[in-house]
């Protein structure tokens, strides 16, 4: 494994696998469910493919921007929790009367959002300057609870707009701030394990490639070290 294969636009073939698996798998979960009377979950099924080629879109309408820089494995997390969220949630949700995968949900929403705002906040960073991870996991802990308070803020807005039930408000009831409030904190939990996964990740501590992540992590430390002491030689050179 070199470190060329980590630069964007490439993608290994298990992901590839794991991308055509998931897209077939929801492709066939929509047509089932609309040769069973359900427009609805056809459509949602044709949104949810859209968004498993969100990184190719990146990486096509990108241009020089820091977007094509980001990591392949985002959009692998995301094509694994739109087919669970999508797929298995709205079966569970629709067929059965197992109304808790919501919790589930919430968490792997906060997880993966937390994962990709890291990636992001090194990503902006640029390649040739380090990113503290203390810095870049409070971003993504940052980020992903406002992700998560937005899409309550969505669901309430829904509900008094439209008369809809998203937050199950009812009246002389606290169901509905008690699910509200469930929701962000799951939410928040699975942000502080993501933050956590992904730092440990990508400075080289866990994974398989954690030797490769943390020769790019020293080598970028030592490029800063090197800056550092170049601009104290400049500045004392000059007095």
């Amino acid at each position: 494994m070199t470190e060329d294969r980590f630069e964007s636009g490439y993608i290994p073939l298990s992901h590839q696998i794991l991308w055509t698996v998931l897209r077939v798998l929801i492709l066939i979960w929509g047509i089932y469910g609309l040769f069973h009377g359900s427009v609805v979950e056809f459509l949602e099924a044709i949104f949810a493919i859209i968004f498993t080629h969100l990184w190719d879109f990146f990486q096509i309408l990108g241009g020089y921007t820091f977007i094509t820089r980001v990591d392949y494995t985002t959009q692998s997390m995301l094509n694994i929790f739109i087919f669970i969220g999508v797929v298995v949630g709205s079966t569970l949700n629709n067929r059965t009367e197992f109304h808790h995968f919501d919790l589930v949900t919430h968490f792997f929403a906060g997880f993966i959002a937390s994962w990709i705002a890291y990636d992001l906040a090194v990503v902006v960073q640029g390649k040739k300057r380090r990113l503290s991870p203390a810095v870049a996991g409070m971003f993504s802990i940052f980020a992903a609870c406002f992700i998560a308070v937005g899409w309550e803020m969505y669901e309430f807005t829904m509900d008094r707009v439209y008369g809809l039930q998203l937050q199950n408000s009812m009246p002389m009831s606290d169901y509905g701030l008690t699910d509200t409030m469930i929701d962000i904190i799951m939410s928040s939990v699975g942000a502080v394990a993501g933050m956590f996964l992904v730092a440990f990740y990508r400075n080289g501590i866990l994974g398989r490639h954690k030797k490769l992540y943390k020769q790019r992590a020293q080598k970028l430390e030592e490029n800063e070290q090197l800056k550092e002491k170049l601009l104290k030689e400049y500045y004392k050179n000059r007095k």
